[in-house]
C-alpha cells in the first residue's frame, strides 16, 4: 500500500490513535501494517544505516543565529515524544544525521530554520520528527466554530490541517507523505497528500477524513483552497522543501498566495522550515519574507557533493554512449542503476534499446500518466527492473533506496542539476558510483564539474583540465557563473552575517567566465586535444 491507496484503510495505520482528556492515546499495534511501513531490517526496498553512516559525524555544520539551541547526538524523550521514539526505532535509525541533531533541537525550540544539507542527510526527518513530536505532545488545534464538524475526526467538507509541507513535485509529495505515515503510525495525527496529475475526487475523500499533517505540491494546493476544501487558518508549521526546486519551477507566485494571500497565520503566528540542498539569492531573499529570527543551518559544503559517491567522468562522444553504457552495465552488473537523460525521447528509446539487450530496464518521464510513473519506480524499487532510464523529473528529492549506480549519460547544462541527480546514490551514508559522460559539447560545466571534484577529493581526468584551458582562450563558457550572483555564490553562507556578500547584482562571476552562452571553442576540432583517452 503506497502513497496513493486512498481508500478507507489508506490511512495505512496513522490517525489510529485518540487525543483524549489532554493526552495521546496511541492505537494498537498492527504487525501487518508495521510490515508495511517499516519492512524488515534485511528489506531492499526500505533504506537502513548505511555502512558510511558513522563518517557523517565528520561532516562540518555550521549554525548562525541568535540563541542557537545545542545539538542532540541521540533520538531522546525529551527532547522527542516517547510514541514517535518508538517509531524511530521501529524504522531501525540509530542516531540522527547532522542535519537532524540540529533541526531537533531548534524547531522543538519553537524557532525558525533555513536549512542547506547535503542531499541524503536525512532532510525530511529533520522537519517531520520535531513537527510530529509536537503534534503528539501538543494535540490537535480546535476547528473554527463556524466550520462545523468533529473536531478533525468526523467527515467535514473543509479540512483545517495544522501542519503543511509544500514541495515541488509529485514524487517527492508522496514519498514525504510516506514518511509521515511511517512516524505518525498508531497516533491521532492523520497525513494525507494532495498533488496534480491524479484524480483530485479520491484526495477530496482522504481530506475529508481527516487532514492534521498536508503534503502538497503548490498548484493542486491553490486549486483546493479555491475549491473551499481547505483552510490554512489553523497552520503551526509551514515547511518549503526543495524551496530553490520550487522557484526554478516557477512556483513562486503560488507559494507567495499560499503564505501571504490566503487564510494562513503571519509570520509571528507559526514556525517556518524551508530544507534545500542549495540557497541561491532568490531564495535567501525568500527567507526575508517568510522567516522571522531564524537558525541558518550549513550542513557540509552546500552544492558539494558526498565523498560517500565515487565520482568518474569518461569521455565518450554521442556516437559511442550506447557501446560504452553496455560495457559499464556488464561491469557493474547487481544493484539498482539510475541512468540520466535529457529528452523524454532519449528516455524511452534508450529504455528499448537496452530490453533488446537484455537488460531488464524501464523508464520514467514526464509524459508518462502517474500510474506508469508508479509502476515504473515500484519496479525500479524492488529490483524487478533494476535499471531505471530517467528525465529530470525523477532527480530532485525522490528517494529510492539503495541506488548503487548513476550515470550521467547526458549531462545537465546546470552544475546544480548534476549534484542531485548523483545524490541518489551514496545516500544514508552507504556508497555509491556516479559515472558521467563527457564530451566537448559539455564544455559549459567543466569548471564548475573540476570544482566539485577537487571538493569530494575525486580524481580530475586530464581530459578536463584540457577542454578548461581551450574554454578560457575561447574567452567564456555557458552556465551560471559560481562565483558571483548565480547560484553558486555564497549559497552556503547566513546572508545576514556576511551582508549579502554575492548577492548584490543580478548578474555577476570571475572575470572572464561571464560571456555569451556557448562562448569558447571557435574552430572544429578533429581528433581529441592532449589527455583524452
Amino acid at each position: 500500500m503506497g502513497a496513493l491507496n486512498l481508500g478507507p484503510e489508506g490511512q495505512g495505520g496513522s490517525g489510529d490513535g485518540q487525543w483524549r482528556d489532554g493526552k495521546h492515546i496511541p492505537g494498537p499495534a498492527n504487525p501487518r501494517v508495521e510490515r508495511e511501513l517499516f519492512g524488515t531490517i534485511d528489506d531492499p526496498s526500505k533504506q537502513h544505516t548505511g555502512i558510511n553512516f558513522e563518517k557523517y559525524d565528520d561532516i562540518p555544520v555550521e549554525a548562525s543565529g541568535r540563541d542557537v539551541p545545542e545539538p542532540v547526538n541521540q533520538f531522546l524523550s525529551p527532547p522527542l515524544d516517547e510514541h514517535l521514539c518508538r517509531n524511530i526505532e521501529l524504522a531501525h535509525y540509530k542516531v540522527p544525521t547532522p542535519v537532524q541533531k540540529y533541526s531537533i533541537p531548534i524547531v522543538s525550540g519553537g524557532r525558525d530554520l533555513m536549512a542547506c544539507a547535503q542531499t541524503g542527510s536525512g532532510k525530511t526527518g529533520g522537519f517531520l520528527f520535531p513537527i510530529l513530536s509536537q503534534a503528539f505532545l501538543n494535540g490537535p488545534s480546535a476547528v473554527p466554530a463556524s466550520a462545523g464538524g468533529g473536531g478533525g475526526f468526523g467527515r467535514q467538507r473543509k479540512a483545517y490541517p495544522t501542519s503543511l509541507i509544500l514541495a515541488p513535485t509529485r514524487e517527492l509529495v508522496s514519498q514525504i507523505y510516506d514518511e509521515s505515515r511511517k512516524f505518525a503510525y498508531r497516533s491521532w495525527v492523520r497525513p494525507c497528500v494532495v498533488y496534480g496529475g491524479a484524480d483530485i475526487g479520491s484526495q477530496l475523500r482522504q481530506i475529508e477524513r481527516g487532514c492534521d499533517l498536508l503534503v502538497a505540491t503548490p498548484g493542486r494546493l491553490v486549486d483546493l483552497i479555491e475549491r473551499g476544501r481547505i483552510s490554512l487558518c489553523n497552520i503551526k508549521y509551514l515547511v518549503l522543501d526543495e524551496a530553490d526546486r520550487m522557484l526554478d519551477m516557477g512556483f513562486e507566485p503560488q507559494i507567495r498566495r499560499i503564505v501571504e494571500g490566503e487564510d494562513m497565520p503571519g509570520v509571528a503566528d507559526r514556525q517556518t522550515l524551508m530544507f534545500s540542498a542549495t540557497f541561491p539569492r532568490d531564495i535567501q531573499m525568500l527567507a526575508r519574507d517568510f522567516l522571522k529570527d531564524y537558525v541558518f543551518l550549513s550542513v557540509g559544503r552546500v552544492g558539494s557533493t558526498s565523498e560517500n559517491i565515487t565520482q568518474r567522468i569518461e569521455y565518450v562522444e554521442d556516437v559511442d554512449k550506447r557501446s560504452v553504457l553496455l560495457d559499464i552495465l556488464h561491469t557493474h552488473a547487481g544493484g539498482l542503476t539510475l541512468i540520466f537523460v535529457e529528452t523524454k525521447r532519449m528516455a524511452d528509446s534508450l529504455s528499448d534499446f537496452l530490453i533488446n539487450q537484455n537488460f531488464p530496464a524501464t523508464s520514467i518521464h514526464g509524459d508518462r500518466t502517474q500510474r506508469e510513473r508508479e509502476r515504473a519506480l515500484e519496479f525500479f524499487r524492488n529490483g524487478r527492473c533494476p535499471i531505471l532510464v530517467a528525465t529530470a523529473v525523477a532527480a530532485r528529492g525522490l528517494d529510492i533506496p539503495n541506488v548503487t549506480h548513476v550515470v550521467n549519460y547526458d549531462l545537465p547544462t546546470d552544475i546544480d542539476d548534476y549534484v542531485h541527480r548523483i545524490g541518489r546514490t551514496g545516500r544514508a551514508g552507504n556508497t555509491g558510483i556516479a559515472t558521467a559522460f563527457f564530451n566537448r559539447g559539455n564544455r559549459g560545466v567543466v569548471r564548475e564539474l573540476m570544482e566539485l571534484l577537487k571538493e569530494a577529493n575525486q580524481e580530475i581526468p586530464a581530459f578536463l583540465e584540457t577542454v578548461a584551458r581551450e574554454s578560457s582562450f575561447g574567452g567564456g563558457r555557458g552556465g551560471r557563473p559560481r562565483g558571483g550572483g548565480g547560484r553558486g555564490g555564497g549559497a552556503n553562507r547566513d546572508f545576514r552575517k556576511f551582508g549579502g556578500g554575492g548577492f548584490g547584482g543580478n548578474s555577476g562571476g570571475g572575470g572572464g567566465f561571464n560571456g555569451p552562452q556557448g562562448g569558447g571553442f571557435g574552430g572544429n576540432y578533429n581528433g581529441p586535444p592532449q589527455g583524452f583517452p
